[in-house]
């Protein structure tokens, strides 16, 4: 055997498999790959390793050790000596997958892409220290390799001074995902997802059928769940959400912003929302179902209950402190809005204003009493004028007696006039 031979995965399923003598045992089925143990040369680095090949022989269906086998390329033509036709033990078996029959013609993730894509081909590579797959094939070549027709057609661009396209995501950047043929826990099957920006993970898993979307889904932890939920468009969330049990619906839905949890409900049916709506924390029900009752093209229905009220007596530095304490979202603190004892609004405070100030100067020093506001029973067409017009990037919200219920963050404006009705955070006031 040379020091290295690269070749794929078509070119070895059905390649014949002989003893020592030249007596042919079978001819390959598949290949397996060790799932438990994959070779690490660094910390970035991950190599599944070939161990065993299936085979059938005299009728019977065997996993030949791998360790007990060469592999022989004669131009580009492969065959399999086996020194000893060992099978895998129980727990190899149990530890391993069937590459062909669980990556080849299946979606997954390029991770590095933020993509799902499909795979033609996978790559393999043999070494002194062992057979490895090193990356999938998603290009041309790949498909046409797999119809037996690739070197056919390299000839014939050969003459034009042109080649088949190539496209190789390296294993590290692959993430399987349909789970449902092989033995792979899907927490370890999914670690690469948590890479991804939740925006990237929710464009993702919205392109994945019903059921591999809900076990990827399922596997991420309830935070990273409900900020992917958060993106995901009106018709996936609702799937998500009906594809859980009721206890773990509510608990997700509880780790979501109010006003979001509103349009999602918007997307399911009543029975489903009272029985969601029930099993959540009373706080977060009421907030919620104080949401639903606004019209859709009432402010309030677009509005976020996440906003950051003071009272004006506080300083600087007290104000400074509790945010440093809160960690608020970024979307948050584009205005700080001063409440009297009642909660009704009285003025703003702008953030730069707010860290420009000496630390022992007063709210009630530095705030702006000249407000722009809406009701929460305005329409939302006016916003896009009013934001425009003042140059805001978030308007409070108050009710017919002044008391502040919300504001509206120019994100949500932009979404809406993209028909994403896509809205921010749940709110609290700090003495």
């Amino acid at each position: 055997m040379t020091s290295q031979i690269t070749f794929y995965v078509s070119q070895i399923i059905g390649c014949k498999i002989c003893d020592v003598n030249g007596k042919r045992l079978g001819s390959v089925m598949d290949i397996m790959v060790n799932t438990a143990q994959p070779v690490v040369s660094n910390e970035d680095t991950i190599r599944p390793a070939i161990i065993g090949l299936k085979t059938k022989i005299n009728g019977a269906v065997h996993y030949l050790n791998f360790e007990y086998i060469k592999i022989e390329n004669k131009n580009k033509r492969f065959s399999f000596v086996c020194d000893k036709a060992e099978d895998l033990t129980e727990t190899s078996l149990e530890n391993s997958l069937p590459l062909g029959k669980n990556i080849l013609d299946r979606q997954i993730v390029d991770i590095n892409g933020r993509k799902l894509v499909r795979v033609n081909d996978i790559r393999l590579v043999s070494i002194a220290s062992g057979t490895y797959a090193i990356a999938v094939d998603i290009g041309t070549e790949g498909l046409l390799r797999r119809l037996g027709v690739a070197n056919l057609v390299n000839k014939s661009l050969n003459l034009f001074n042109a080649t088949l396209p190539t496209q190789f995501i390296l294993w590290d950047d692959v993430e399987a995902l349909d789970t449902t043929n092989f033995n792979i826990k899907l927490s370890q099957s999914s670690s690469k997802l948590q890479r991804l920006h939740p925006s990237d993970l929710a464009d993702i898993i919205e392109e994945m059928g019903a059921h591999s979307r809900t076990k990827i889904f399922e596997s991420l932890d309830e935070e990273r769940a409900a900020d992917v939920l958060e993106e995901m468009e009106p018709y996936a969330q609702a799937q998500i959400i009906e594809s859980l049990s009721i206890g773990k619906a509510a608990d997700l839905l509880e780790k979501m912003p109010a006003d979001e949890v509103a349009d999602l409900l918007d997307e399911l049916e009543d029975d489903t929302v009272e029985l969601l709506l029930n099993e959540m924390e009373r706080e977060s029900s009421e907030e919620v179902r104080e949401l639903l009752e606004y019209e859709d093209k009432e402010v309030g229905s677009l509005m976020t209950t996440d906003f950051l009220s003071f009272r004006e007596g506080m300083t600087v530095d007290q104000t400074l402190n509790e945010l440093r304490k809160q960690k608020p979202e970024a979307d948050m603190i584009y205005s700080l809005f001063i409440t009297d004892e009642e909660e009704k609004l009285v003025a703003t405070v702008s953030l730069r204003d707010l860290v420009i100030s000496l630390p022992t100067m007063t709210l009630a020093e530095i705030m702006n009493k000249q407000i722009i506001r809406v009701s929460d029973e305005d329409k939302i067409d006016t916003l896009a004028e009013i934001i425009s017009k003042y140059d805001l990037l978030a308007i409070p919200v108050t009710d017919a007696e002044n008391t502040l219920v919300g504001m509206v963050v120019i994100d949500d404006i932009v979404e809406d006039l993209m028909y994403k009705g896509k809205t921010k955070k749940g709110g609290r006031s700090w003495r």
